[in-house]
């Protein structure tokens, strides 16, 4: 689901160009720009480098400070006397900012699924100490009651000093930034502002480590010690990638959304071998922005099931969502209600092609996308099938309680602090479903900031308005006032639901039975737990989030099996006749 989505900025290089609106708009872009990003996840220090391209046009570049080395290229530059706006595509991010004399600064909004406020102010940033003889990458694991959670502590040494953050890939917090990191001889300390943590220890040259107190409010203290990484990073294994093509023919396409014209859609049709026509179905994302492949932790998903399912006789079409890889549009900006519009927009490109039988188009949709399935469902008598693949069954608002209690416990977390924290995301929840509008939302959110509740849960100054803005975007509005209720009632094409048991993101039991009662009256509605998975439908053993990237197989095959047989029973392969409808 979309708010576990964990902030990141991709860095690859390559070059880019795009017009500007004058000479005189270059001289007020060009140089290098910085500015410091604050989300509820973490601080980054960015840097913004732009240069005079060829025949009127402006190029450039970001690197984020606190992340390592490596540039992204910017695109779409547009630059006038009092506004600039630049698009990062390999981040999936866009700045749009405007000129304020006073400050002279660039203040403006970073979107990356999310809306955050940036404030870009000319030259470098400016530089912290250097800190000798802890460059490098220390892993260490923190233990709270029976769960380990692994920390990495990141220091690097750069022009503008030395840089540290910490990740911690198991509460899906990357790039924290550390601060006030010291050495005196072989004493290291440092804080975490973003997490209320400090730190003390110290050094040993042999082996190369940082052992000392973790120390954070509201926690009995804990023993951590940091190694330094000499292996490097473990080695991803992905048993089920790369995919060769075998049997079937793959195709990149593209197609508008008739609803928005600054939409087209880039994605991959992959079609059975032979004259078909064949049953065919559209995949859809989970949430944050997506690519066709709904790549994360360097699993391919969308990949796997797709090449599963067209070596079956079933062509399959996947797509980048809007404003990200290569689909345009604008993503920050949308709801699920606009997401489906685009799902509906497959199913129309679909119904051109020859080789799909337009009697047999269905939706598969992961997480969000089993909530975006069936309400482009209900407006599309095109659309033959839904596959919800942990799809929610049960109102959002309690799926999101259920979710923070789940993820909590498997991170590490009391009972009691747990406690602590839900009933005031019951009542941010309930100021956001119940607000008039996007300024009345945002109106209430800041009221039930109380210092009381900021302490509990320990939420700095400068995390405040990021939150605010975050729980109030249009999307947050639109997912917490979602019923399935609404929608899956109404549904009387085959429907096939499955959870895995071990899902902590959309509880399984639950989920199920909110699903089983809404589609009581189906005539053709399957509803299964499969044991043992997680909610990306890998095979677990807790089903946490920390596993997600450990693991080696990235779509169980009895997963995949039971989605395949489903779609072959009722609709068959190329050229067979509808079975059951």
């Amino acid at each position: 689901m979309k708010f576990l989505k964990a902030f990141s900025i991709a860095a690859m290089v390559v070059a880019m160009t795009a017009p500007v609106h004058s000479a005189a708009a270059q001289d007020s872009a060009i140089g290098m720009w910085h500015g410091v990003l604050v989300t509820p996840g973490a601080q980054l220090t960015l840097l913004f480098n732009v240069r005079e391209g060829t025949a009127g046009s402006l190029t450039g570049d970001m690197e984020s400070i606190d992340q390592g080395p490596g540039k992204a290229p910017l695109d779409r530059i547009v630059a006038s006397a009092n506004r600039l706006a630049f698009a990062i595509p390999a981040a999936g991010a866009t700045f749009e900012g405007v000129w304020i004399d006073g400050s002279q600064s660039w203040n403006g909004t970073f979107r990356q699924g999310a809306e955050f406020p940036l404030v870009l102010k000319r030259g470098a940033p400016p530089s912290t100490k250097v800190v000798e003889g802890v460059n490098g990458v220390w892993r260490a694991t923190l233990q709270r009651g029976t769960v380990g959670l692994r920390l990495v502590l990141r220091a690097r040494t750069t022009p503008y000093g030395t840089r540290v953050s910490l990740d911690s890939p198991d509460m899906m917090a990357m790039g924290m930034q550390v601060e006030q990191f010291e050495r005196d001889g072989n004493s290291v300390r440092f804080r975490v502002p973003i997490s209320g943590v400090q730190f003390s220890g110290t050094l040993t040259e042999r082996p190369h480590s940082i052992s000392g107190d973790w120390l954070r409010e509201g926690q009995p203290p804990a023993q951590v010690t940091f190694v330094r990484d000499t292996a490097g990073a473990p080695r991803r294994v992905r048993t089920q990638w790369p995919i060769t093509p075998k049997g079937y023919r793959a195709e990149d396409v593209s197609f508008a959304n008739p609803t928005d014209q600054r939409v087209t859609l880039a994605g991959t049709l992959t079609v059975p071998d032979g004259e078909g026509p064949f049953p065919a179905v559209v995949l859809i994302s989970g949430s944050g922005p997506q690519d066709r492949d709904e790549t994360i932790f360097g699993h391919k998903p969308f990949a796997v099931l797709a090449d599963y399912l067209t070596r079956r006789g079933i062509a399959v079409l996947r797509y980048d969502d809007r404003g990200f890889a290569k689909s345009t549009g604008g993503f920050s900006s949308a709801t699920s209600a606009d997401f489906a519009t685009d799902a509906n927009a497959a199913v129309r490109y679909l119904m051109t092609r020859k080789e799909i039988n337009t009697k047999a188009i269905g939706l598969a949709g992961h997480s969000e996308g089993g909530l975006i399935a069936p309400i482009a469902a209900a407006d599309n008598d095109n659309i033959a099938f839904l596959v919800l693949l942990a799809g929610p069954g049960t109102r959002t608002d309690q799926i999101l309680i259920s979710q923070s209690r789940l993820m909590g416990l498997s991170q590490g977390a009391s009972e009691s602090e747990i406690d602590r924290m839900e009933p005031i995301l019951r009542v941010v929840t309930r100021a956001v479903a119940s607000a008039a509008d996007s300024a009345d939302a945002v109106a209430r959110v800041r009221a039930e900031m109380t210092s009381e509740r900021l302490a509990i849960m320990r939420i700095t100054a400068a995390q405040v308005e990021p939150m605010v803005q975050q729980w109030t975007s249009a999307w947050m509005r639109y997912f917490l006032t979602y019923d399935p209720a609404k929608y899956l009632p109404r549904l009387r094409v085959p429907v096939l639901a499955i959870n895995g048991s071990l899902d902590v993101q959309v509880a399984s039991a639950e989920n199920l039975a909110g699903m089983r009662v809404a589609l009581a009256r189906n005539p053709d509605a399957t509803v299964r737990e499969l044991h043992g998975l997680n909610h990306f439908f890998q095979t677990a053993k807790t089903g946490a989030i920390g596993e997600y990237d450990g693991i080696a197989e990235t779509f169980a095959p009895s997963a995949l099996e039971l989605v395949g047989d489903w779609i072959v029973q009722r609709f068959g392969v190329g050229g067979t006749a509808v079975q059951k409808r």
